[in-house]
């Protein structure tokens, strides 16, 4: 293995000074931060120019009529006309729409139907801001029809918080936040696993396909061993990885700063409109939640979480990176000839993919438990968990589980690969895999 440290230069070097990495690094951020500068654009564009809209209230239910005229992109006129003469003068008037309120017959009635007469029918974005309008000053109308207090109506709209409290009386407090930011934390480290699994993976496969075809190897594995060629190309394209994940995750943030503090980019705007008074105050009060959720982001036992994120990312990269590499020389340059090779590689990384999903709702079920265990999926099953707490003892055995699972995985591919490396003009099947694997050469 003297020449492993060698081969591992290489191939890092190789790839981190191409100017397709460096762009690729580099655009990457950039691309983020022009999709979000267009996405803010596109949604806070007003799509709608100002609409003049006749009102016609037959039942008297708007009492506050200048509150209507606040949105800009609907200019209501109150009037007496009849509706007939309203529609018989539409475009001397100038009109683009006449909007007719009914009486309303019945204070307890659970639906109201409002009308709403044009040459086409009004956009979605126009409809929800007309019916936003009216069902405010419907609610109103109705409390003063019936002689209600408003703060007896005030104090039917109550906020429910679920607390959840331990059992034992001499167990540690749990915050009613906990599971929330476990499930997001666990659904960004298994997509994030998923993702390098994949990408990296591949990346190794084509290498070897690359060099392979190229017969470059041919002069290396003259003064290598085949099995150091291999750890090295995948430790090599590795490294690659992890620097442009490390400046992914520094260039990422501070673009995604540029855009909401220099630019102005607003990342939550969207279409807007009438807002009820209860959904404002709905917001207003989850401003209180993400400001308690930042406290218990801040509260999450990182210095556990993050060694163990990297422990699986590297046995997860190694144990799939390895089985790539195998299927890379088995292969010519025809990458469609190992499509049938990488099948039975990618069912485990798409079927962990989806239990992962399944585990952050219900972290400690037994599918859970054992995929996380489970070496072919435990990669991405188990960093999905950690932010759940599991038992240390499933943590420990599924580590030592992954690690002796990458050096057996390991071992195959390098008895593949030292016989499919120099073999051409012969198409790879299992039968040859398998065949490469038990006999000596």
């Amino acid at each position: 293995m003297k020449n492993l440290g060698l081969i591992i230069k290489r191939e890092y070097l190789s790839r981190v000074t191409k100017k397709s990495f460096i762009l690729t690094t580099l655009l990457t951020p950039l691309a983020i931060l022009l999709f979000i500068v267009i996405a803010s654009l596109i949604f806070s564009y007003n799509t709608d120019e100002t609409s003049k809209v006749a009102l016609i209230d037959k039942g008297s239910i708007i009492n506050n009529f200048n509150a209507l005229n606040n949105d800009k992109s609907i200019e209501f006129i109150q009037t007496d006309k009849s509706l007939e003469d309203l529609r018989s003068n539409w475009e001397s008037e100038e009109l683009d729409g006449i909007l007719l309120i009914p009486e309303v017959k019945n204070l307890y009635t659970e639906r109201f139907t409002i009308f709403y007469y044009s040459l086409k029918p009004p956009s979605i974005n126009m409809e929800d801001k007309i019916l936003s309008h009216i069902r405010g000053s419907l609610r109103d109308f109705k409390i003063q029809q019936l002689n209600i207090d408003q703060k007896s109506i005030d104090a039917l709209n109550t906020r429910i918080d679920l607390d959840p409290e331990p059992i034992d009386a001499s167990a540690e407090d749990q915050s009613q936040h906990t599971n929330k930011i476990a499930m997001g934390l666990g659904a960004l480290m298994g997509f994030v696993m998923y993702l390098v699994v994949f990408l990296y993976g591949m990346m190794v496969m084509r290498s070897v396909m690359e060099e392979k075809t190229n017969r470059i190897v041919e002069v290396m594995i003259s003064s290598v061993k085949p099995i150091e060629l291999m750890l090295g190309k995948i430790i090599g394209v590795g490294g690659v990885g992890l620097t442009q994940l490390l400046i992914w995750a520094i260039l990422i943030p501070l673009i995604q700063f540029i855009a909401i503090s220099v630019l102005g980019v607003d990342m939550g705007a969207g279409p807007t409109g009438g807002v009820d008074p209860a959904v404002m105050a709905e917001a207003q009060a989850d401003t209180d939640f993400i400001q308690v959720l930042f406290r218990e982001i801040a509260n999450i036992d990182w210095w556990y979480i993050i060694p163990l994120f990297i422990l699986y990312f590297i046995g997860g990269y190694l144990l799939y990176a390895s089985l790539f590499a195998a299927v890379g020389s088995a292969v010519g340059d025809d990458i469609g000839e190992s499509q049938s090779l990488t099948l039975p590689i990618s069912i485990p990384v798409i079927l962990a993919f989806y239990i992962m999903i399944k585990a952050i709702e219900v972290p400690d079920s037994g599918l859970a438990v054992f995929s996380s265990i489970f070496p072919l999926f435990s990669p991405i099953v188990m960093p999905a968990r950690l932010a759940f707490e599991p038992p240390f003892w499933q943590v420990l055995v599924s580590v030592i589980i992954l690690a002796l699972t990458c050096v057996f995985f390991a071992w195959v591919a390098g008895r593949i690969y030292r016989v499919g490396i120099l073999m051409y003009g012969k198409k790879g099947s299992f039968k040859e895999l398998f065949r490469w694997l038990t006999k000596q050469y």
